[in-house]
């Protein structure tokens, strides 16, 4: 994936809170290579309005704040896999992921309406949301939720960090910013040969089920890598409320018909404790505020910031798994996770870190 390279200066308050985002005060950096080297269509972000002042394009802000909001949504992100996992004590994965979405795109659109954001308006940006939704939240959590029923948290969370090795070569097609280059290419084959690593493992020791589900994750981390980047390419001029709204609400509609078929009534589930507070924890910050805040990020920081949550996120989660639910780490895990990281972060960083990017790039 690739993104262009806005600054942003975010209340994270405000979206850690789920208030309207016109409470935050919001600039957006001036970027000269924006309008001469996407599309036209592709070049102007639209900035989030500020209730205090008017958004004047070139105001130089701070990266602090934005290294807030992106260390807030790593700790989150790394800590929902766990959740999700918790919660699968008790609650069938289609139904419990299809509640988390229904849930959430209720709160997204409440915070939609009292922004008066513009909902999508001609057919194209309605389908662009259809298809995206059904990739990053029915095809991506079906198999995610399925998956984590027979690996770890960790493991997931691992498997989940190859989005932006599959991301690059998509971006390549569909983004003129972003091209292909060796040090990409080996990136990604290092990811590939990582997922072989830990394949092999969890055939050996998981099983087969162990097995097709971490191929699952696989799976939906590419739809999830497709989605972001028509996101950035066709996507930036909708309010990304109205984005993460109009997906989960579309895409949870699969998610709960097939729970309702395949696994039944949801009230007639275990409803213990942990189940609400796992659906509730997955709803609030899993799903609304990190949603927001992923794509406040996509949308105004360096390509650099987005890429290294996957970085981030999967050690977060093996810790997280480890500490509070015992989960061991293999040596196939391991030693494949390592070659995931690794050639993650050689195809995606550039320079000495996200706030030096390449003016040529």
């Amino acid at each position: 994936m690739a993104f262009d390279k806005d600054c942003v200066n975010i209340d994270i308050a405000s979206i850690l809170a789920t208030i309207p985002l016109e409470a935050a005060f919001v600039t957006t950096a001036h970027c000269p290579t924006a309008s001469n080297k996407l599309p036209a269509t592709m070049a102007a972000a639209v900035p989030f309005p500020s209730a205090s002042a008017p958004v004047r394009p070139g105001t130089p802000v701070s990266t602090r704040l934005a290294f807030i909001v992106w260390l807030c949504l790593c700790a989150i992100w790394g800590s929902t896999w766990l959740a999700i996992k918790l919660g699968l004590r008790d609650l069938p994965p289609l139904s419990f992921a299809g509640l988390r979405f229904a849930v959430a795109a209720v709160i997204l659109f409440g915070i939609v309406w009292m922004k008066r954001a513009r909902l999508p308006d001609t057919a194209a940006e309605w389908k662009l949301l259809a298809y995206t939704g059904g990739l990053t939240i029915t095809l991506n959590y079906a198999l995610v939720f399925w998956g984590e029923q027979y690996i770890t948290s960790g493991l997931a969370a691992v498997l989940s960090a190859m989005v932006p090795l599959f991301g690059l070569p998509i971006a390549h097609q569909y983004l003129s910013t972003e091209r292909l280059t060796g040090r990409k290419i080996i990136g990604v084959l290092l990811g590939l040969c990582g997922v072989a690593i830990v394949c092999s493992g969890q055939l050996g020791v998981g099983g087969p089920l162990a097995f097709w589900a971490s191929m699952g994750i696989i799976l939906a981390a590419a739809a999830t890598a497709h989605a972001g980047v028509l996101i950035k390419a066709r996507g930036t001029q909708l309010e990304p409320s109205v984005i993460a709204g109009v997906q989960m609400a579309g895409g949870c509609i699969p998610l709960l018909t097939g729970g309702v078929l395949l696994e039944g009534n949801p009230l007639a589930f275990h409803w213990t404790p942990l189940a609400w507070a796992a659906l509730a924890y997955l709803t609030i910050l899993g799903s609304v505020a990190a949603f927001l805040m992923y794509y406040w990020l996509i949308r105004h920081t360096s390509v650099s910031w987005v890429m290294m949550i996957p970085l981030v996120t999967p050690l977060v989660a093996v810790v997280i798994g480890m500490v509070f639910a015992g989960e061991a780490v293999g040596r196939h895990t391991a030693l494949g996770g390592a070659a995931i990281i690794g050639g993650v972060a050689l195809a995606v960083l550039r320079g000495s870190g996200p706030e030096k990017e390449n003016s040529s790039s």
